[in-house]
């Protein structure tokens, strides 16, 4: 099993096919769900799922949590979407990667985040901190 971060080959496909809207006041929901090293995803994922995702604890319930701040916009000649950081309390977590997915379109996969390693919270707080929204850096980036 592994987790190789990619941008999710359906969710390109699915972009030129308008099925995601990242506007910020009426688009789609986007969630963020936590995977233990036990999870295989990565560029072929297509949509959520519960197999090896992160158990109940504190306020991370399965699913994960909803990204807030989706706000596309342009770095130079490069569209970028980011996201507000997320934290998950009082929670007891070890998670090797994250899913994101838009839960108001069939719950279709975006993005697999590899964490490079277990990260861990004990009876704390668990976040995860989104990159700099530049060309360079952005968790979502069109060149």
């Amino acid at each position: 099993m592994a987790i190789s971060q990619a941008v999710c080959t359906s969710f390109k496909q699915e972009l030129l096919q308008g099925t995601h809207n990242f506007t910020a006041s009426s688009g789609d929901t986007f969630k963020i769900a936590l995977y233990t090293s036990s999870a295989s995803l990565g560029a072929s994922t297509t949509a959520f799922t519960t197999s090896n995702e992160v158990s109940d604890s504190g306020s991370y319930s399965s699913g994960g949590g909803t990204l807030t701040s989706v706000t596309p916009t342009t770095s130079g000649t490069t569209a970028i979407c980011d996201f507000a950081d997320i934290s998950f309390t009082s929670a007891t977590i070890t998670a090797r990667g994250a899913m994101i997915y838009n839960s108001s379109d069939s719950n279709k996969a975006v993005a697999i985040l590899d964490f490079g390693g277990d990260k861990t919270s004990t009876s704390g707080t668990f976040t995860i901190q989104f990159p700099t929204a530049d060309a360079s850096n952005a968790i979502l980036r069109l060149a």
